[in-house]
């Protein structure tokens, strides 16, 4: 297990604070945090805030947390349903 690294990164206008850690408890997983700054809705979280293990060493074939994150977001952002949500939080909706 080694020691969290916390980055901070803005995706598509949104401050994001990243943790990352490599072998969670000494297993087989590495550990990513994504934080939203206001807790704001992205692809992969509808509260601002997605904890997600994977197996050992897919981070570093992104090459690195930010690299990872800013590709997942990008990939889970062209689903229809995240544009709608994206569209709908530009607008004011009364239901």
């Amino acid at each position: 297990m080694s020691a969290p690294i916390t980055t901070r990164i803005v995706w598509d206008g949104i401050a994001l604070e990243i943790t990352y850690r490599k072998r969670r408890w000494k297993s087989d997983f590495d550990h990513i945090e994504i934080l939203a700054e206001d807790r704001h809705v992205l692809p992969v979280t509808e509260t601002g805030y997605r904890s997600h293990f994977l197996p050992e060493g897919i981070v570093e074939d992104y090459g690195g947390p930010e690299d990872f994150v800013r590709t997942w977001l990008d990939h889970e952002a062209k689903n229809a349903d995240w544009q709608r949500r994206k569209d709908a939080a530009k607008q004011m909706s009364l239901f």
